[in-house]
């Protein structure tokens, strides 16, 4: 499937069923991650870097970057909601390993343990995914520990932000309308606060 397929299909999906969502990207949430927050997400700074360094991240070039944006797949405006659409790439053993070092109380719209048995499940394949890309921060072969890096990075800060907890949404095999179907619920019920 093309890249982008899913994420546009979910987003059409959501259309249909009434619901607005825009891409979107935050000043605070950028290629800097925790170096780049601002003091009102002081209290995810440490579990994020507890993340990055167990990730093997390079502090002085992650905190040597700009502070450009990162993309981000939807956001819901009237509510600040996040929702993030979670392909097969997303399930690796680098995003398994995050989630050792999540607060308990750290407030979240999607169920850690499902997250974990997708990466059990899917990082012998998903590990392999773009496995020789070198990502800044993460060096030679560090692509996707810098995506894991990043998720976390949006779970544990949105909501440091003011923000509610982002939504993740799984979609392991890439059809954006049944990922959203699934969820449409759970959806509904975050943005109707």
């Amino acid at each position: 499937m093309p890249v982008g397929d899913c994420e546009n299909d979910f987003l059409q999906a959501a259309r249909i069923a009434g619901i607005d969502l825009v891409r979107y990207k935050q000043p605070w949430l950028n290629q800097r991650g925790h170096f780049g927050l601002p003091d009102q997400a002081e209290s995810v700074v440490g579990p994020l870097d507890a993340v990055f360094n167990a990730l093997g991240g390079n502090a002085q070039e992650q905190a040597a970057k700009r502070t450009t944006p990162l993309p981000g797949d939807f956001i819901h405006p009237p509510t600040g909601t996040i929702i993030e659409i979670d392909e097969a790439q997303h399930f690796t053993s680098f995003r398994l390993r995050t989630f050792d070092f999540y607060p308990d109380a750290a407030p979240l719209d999607f169920e850690i343990g499902e997250y974990r048995d997708l990466c059990r499940r899917l990082a012998p394949k998903s590990d392999k995914y773009r496995a020789a890309k070198t990502a800044v921060g993460f060096g030679e072969g560090g692509r996707q520990r810098q995506r894991a890096y990043y998720d976390a990075l949006r779970d544990l800060a949105a909501p440091a932000m003011g923000l509610p907890p982002v939504i993740r949404v799984a979609a392991p095999d890439g059809y954006g309308q049944a990922a959203f179907e699934g969820n449409r619920d759970r959806i509904l019920r975050a943005i109707a606060g």
